[in-house]
């Protein structure tokens, strides 16, 4: 008898079926970017992270809010730093040399996204850490209720700016429980995919993020309870296939924080699994495939071509 030297993460089929025809949101953080990376090349009309990697589920929700209001982002939303201007509500991406050029970019893709969105068979949320960075310097930065906003990212602007602390379960839960509500509105047909991103966010301590962790965790679980009778709204195990099934370190990169390449393959396959027909993974295999092609560039055309 042969040891079994792996946990198998067990991952059902979910009920809806996803064809290349229907549209695909990601958003949160660079695992997102991975997944929907995948599904673009399989030949999915996918708008990844229109807002650049988002780390925390109050900065998703914020850009959320906004795409489903489809409302611009002004100049009063911007920071100058180190030659650039950055949007507190953007990843570095987004950064441009002139404020103008920063708006066009931002609110441009916020204008494509509210389409998206609007047409999208599926959201998929990545949810990477529960910390946050409160903005304090001046009352106009101040929320409704008077909290600092939180940024989407700190732009390499001094530590001192910010107040950094973690979220808990319930303030996660009351900013997502009335965001699920209007998304069902907004677009009936959309189902919502929740993951935790494997990536280890060490910088915060190792116990805490695993705090961290837990808490979106806990967060998320407790909305699919609240929600998954009256909305398509479901949990996909990334966080565990990779912490429980692979838990290897040869399953990450050299930083030893983020997943390989072979890691996220894998949960791609999972997902894919879990969300299409045998035809349509069939389909996307083939499609990227072809893509891989297109991209490779001959280093001698001259000698192809005889």
């Amino acid at each position: 008898m042969s040891a079994r030297l792996f946990t198998q993460v067990e991952v059902g089929a979910m009920p809806f079926r996803l064809g290349l025809e229907d549209g695909v949101v990601t958003m949160g953080s660079c695992f997102a970017d991975a997944i929907g990376t995948r599904l673009e090349e399989g030949g999915f009309r996918v708008e990844r992270n229109p807002f650049g990697t988002l780390y925390n589920p109050a900065s998703v929700a914020a850009a959320l809010e906004r795409l489903i209001d489809c409302r611009d982002i002004t100049e009063a939303d911007l920071v100058q730093h180190e030659g650039l201007w950055h949007s507190w509500h953007h990843h570095g991406s987004f950064s441009r040399p002139t404020a103008q050029e920063c708006l066009e970019a931002c609110n441009g893709r916020i204008r494509q996204a509210h389409g998206a969105l609007r047409g999208a068979r599926v959201l998929m949320v990545t949810f990477g850490t529960a910390y946050t960075f409160g903005l304090t310097p001046h009352p106009s930065l101040l929320s409704r209720e008077g909290e600092r906003m939180v940024v989407a990212n700190c732009h390499k602007l001094p530590a001192a700016m910010f107040e950094w602390r973690r979220m808990t379960v319930g303030e996660v839960v009351d900013i997502w429980r009335p965001l699920m509500e209007r998304l069902a509105v907004f677009n009936p047909r959309l189902s919502v995919v929740f993951t935790v991103s494997p990536i280890r966010h060490l910088a915060d301590g190792a116990h805490g993020n695993q705090l961290s962790k837990a808490t979106l965790l806990l967060a998320v679980d407790e909305l699919v309870s609240i929600f998954n009778s009256q909305f398509s709204i479901f949990y996909f195990p990334a966080y565990e296939i990779v912490l429980d099934e692979l838990r290897d370190y040869r399953f990450y990169g050299p930083d030893l924080s983020h997943p390989s390449v072979l890691a996220e393959d894998i949960v791609y396959d999972r997902f894919q699994r879990a969300t299409m027909t045998p035809a349509t993974i069939q389909q996307a295999h083939n499609n990227a495939k072809q893509a891989k092609r297109r991209r490779h560039i001959p280093l001698r055309v001259d000698v192809l071509a005889q």
